[in-house]
């Protein structure tokens, strides 16, 4: 039998790991799916996102040889983005502008929750001030690792508890919400929404075009947001009107649910126990903060407790943006409140945390 060529034997390598890859995806979202089916028909809420985070989370620590698709979870998030974009009508940008010094009060409430739950962070898990503060602050996972590193801090750490709080935040808040059982209080017209498959197409390209153009800019979270924009302003324009088909939302939901339980990676579990156990702590006390703040805000605003927890919940847009939608709970106030969030954390994290280090050095002398 005559010698295969190197190059030969090299390509079949590549093209079977390749082959083994794309049946890694496969099964995983095959699993996600099937999750996600069962999950709507035990009526969890958000079924779609949580069935696929559970299932696959837990094969995840077990150490299942799971992978997600590339660019599935952004494709997700514009998807959203322009579904909740097209439910922007005048007379909502006109509530949200009213409602813009609650926003405000309601973003500094969260950064003086999440600069205790640092203060906390520090002696539950054993961790360097830098690590903590950036841990637990309310700002992407992604952008708040690059920031640690920069300053010396331990990014795997800071991956882990962004990943326990926002899981913790995503499994335990749409139990909490639909508990509630409170319907939004504002009508976005979503009957108004034409079901047009070349409409429908222009809007994703549309969506996705503004979230490309995101990309560059320090803003947290381009994909959502740099969607949402510009279909919130076609939307409330009457220039472009278009429904966003139920199944897409679903595939976007499973789509965001398996990038959540990728997170869970069994390596950082066993390495940092210590540090997973105290951001599972500061996760469920960021959660009882929030619900006491929704009193206050409930009170203050006339909002309802649901849409109230969902503003202030600490967790990513996009995943208590479809709480929001699924319960009906004005998902467009709880977008504009979490911008408004992310427009001013992503603006003066930097100095928060000067005045972090201020007072760890106040209280434990200079050596911090």
């Amino acid at each position: 039998m005559a010698d295969i060529p190197e190059e030969t034997v090299v390509a079949r390598v590549k093209s079977y790991r390749s082959m083994g890859w794309w049946l890694r995806v496969a099964t995983t979202y095959a699993l996600a799916a099937v999750a996600g089916y069962i999950a709507s028909r035990l009526h969890v809420p958000l079924p779609w996102m949580l069935g696929p985070l559970f299932v696959c989370g837990a094969l995840m620590v077990a150490g299942a040889p799971l992978q997600a698709g590339p660019h599935l979870r952004e494709i997700g998030q514009v998807i959203v983005g322009l579904a909740i974009g097209m439910r922007f009508t005048p007379h909502l940008l006109l509530v949200s502008l009213e409602l813009l010094p609650a926003m405000l009060a309601a973003t500094l409430y969260i950064i003086a929750a999440t600069f205790l739950g640092a203060l906390l962070m520090r002696p539950l898990a054993r961790i360097d001030p830098t690590t903590a503060f950036f841990a637990t602050a309310a700002g992407g996972m992604a952008d708040m690792a690059v920031v640690a590193a920069a300053r010396g801090g331990d990014t795997n750490a800071v991956s882990i508890v962004h990943a326990l709080r926002v899981t913790t935040v995503v499994s335990v808040v749409p139990f909490l919400v639909f508990a509630l059982g409170e319907q939004g209080t504002v009508s976005a017209g979503e009957a108004n929404l034409a079901s047009d498959l070349p409409l429908l197409l222009l809007g994703l390209v549309i969506a996705y075009l503004g979230a490309q153009l995101l990309r560059p800019t320090v803003i947290p979270n381009p994909w959502l947001l740099g969607s949402l924009l510009p279909s919130a302003a076609l939307g409330a324009s009457g220039l472009l009107n278009v429904a966003v088909p139920g199944m897409m939302i679903v595939a976007a939901q499973i789509m965001i649910g398996v990038w959540l339980a990728m997170r869970f990676r069994r390596d950082l579990f066993v390495r940092l126990p210590r540090v997973a156990a105290g951001g599972l702590i500061v996760g469920l006390l960021l959660i009882a903060a929030a619900a006491l703040g929704a009193e206050f805000l409930s009170l203050a605003t006339g909002l309802p407790m649901t849409t109230s927890f969902l503003a202030l919940a600490p967790a990513a847009i996009t995943e208590m943006v479809l709480t929001a939608k699924a319960m009906h709970a004005d998902a467009e106030l709880v977008t504009a409140f979490h911008i408004v969030r992310i427009a001013v954390i992503a603006s003066t994290i930097l100095v928060v945390f000067r005045v972090y280090r201020f007072v760890l050095r106040g209280h434990y002398g200079s050596g911090v």
